[in-house]
């Protein structure tokens, strides 16, 4: 479990971008959220139920609610619409990873948390690393790059919203209500678009099976058995190495080119997001080290949203 674990959870948690571009090549976007939404907030639930897990009431389950369509359904939705746009997956994976710098940031301002001149920095050096992805895409759309700072904003203001009003709510409960809010107003997106056409239905229900079964619930799973057994710092530190491993299965998959400047901008990417989660000047806060995604609990879920969010 001491390397097995860890390597798995990364190549699963990366897969969701994979399976994310596989789907949205072979039905609307819409189509694919609301699936998806549908199929895991059902079986996120059902686990949560008979975990006996706490579910939220009244005011919290309101809070928990915004929360959820900020980190799910906007997130997602500008992902997925961008994935369709032909946004890669490796310029999403390093956008989705300036998710804690971009909550830092946010935290200073709304929850009147310190933001340092070493988070600042990685903040820049971060966008630079972005710049230098998406420059190298023969696909380029600004339209694309614009959707991917929405979602990045919707999962960054979703987790702050959730820290400010509901910190302590059960994550099991959490995630399920997230995604189940989520599903009607995808379906109310997929409906006013007009165009639920399927035109690969089993690519379609390859990519949704993965969706639901890997990156919702056996991400899930292997994250609170890690976080059980190992501190939020070591788990913290896997985030870091995701957008490497999204790029090589991007490539390895789905023919996804790594070109140079691509390999420079997920470096360059990887020391703002170092940068940004250093408190001391020694070692990485796990809690600032996605979309999958929340699923974690304590400190992580706090920091982390991409736990909650991504999957």
């Amino acid at each position: 479990m001491e390397t097995a674990a860890p390597a798995a959870f990364v190549v699963m948690w990366s897969s969701a971008f994979i399976a994310g571009i596989i789907g949205v090549g072979a039905a609307p976007p819409m189509v694919v959220l609301f699936a998806r939404f549908a199929c895991a907030g059902l079986v996120l639930a059902v686990y949560a139920v008979v975990v006996g897990a706490r579910w939220p009431r009244g005011r919290q389950l309101a809070h928990v609610a915004v929360a959820g369509l900020l980190m799910q359904m906007v997130q997602f939705g500008a992902f997925y619409t961008a994935m369709a746009d032909h946004v890669s997956a490796a310029v999403i994976s390093l956008v989705q990873g300036l998710n804690p710098v971009v909550i830092a940031l946010f935290a200073g301002t709304v929850l009147g948390e310190s933001v340092t001149v070493r988070q600042w920095i990685g903040f820049g050096v971060g966008g630079l690393g972005v710049g230098l992805a998406v420059v190298d895409q023969s696909h380029f759309s600004a339209t694309g790059l614009v959707l991917c700072v929405v979602g990045l904003l919707g999962l960054s203001l979703g987790t702050v919203y959730q820290k400010r009003f509901v910190p302590q709510v059960d994550t099991r409960t959490n995630t399920a209500v997230h995604v189940l809010i989520s599903a009607p107003v995808a379906g109310i997106f997929m409906a006013g678009s007009g165009d639920t056409h399927i035109a690969d239905p089993l690519r379609f229900a390859g990519s949704l099976v993965w969706m639901v079964a890997i990156n919702a619930v056996a991400c899930f799973l292997l994250l609170n058995a890690m976080l059980r057994r190992w501190d939020a710092t070591r788990v913290g530190k896997l985030f870091f190495v995701t957008p490497l491993v999204t790029a090589g299965l991007a490539w390895l998959l789905i023919a996804q080119p790594l070109r140079p400047l691509t390999i420079a901008g997920l470096g360059v990417g990887l020391l703002g997001m170092v940068l940004a989660s250093l408190r001391s000047g020694t070692r990485p806060d796990a809690a600032v080290a996605g979309e999958p995604s929340s699923p974690a609990p304590g400190a992580i879920l706090e920091r982390r949203p991409g736990l909650a969010a991504l999957r």
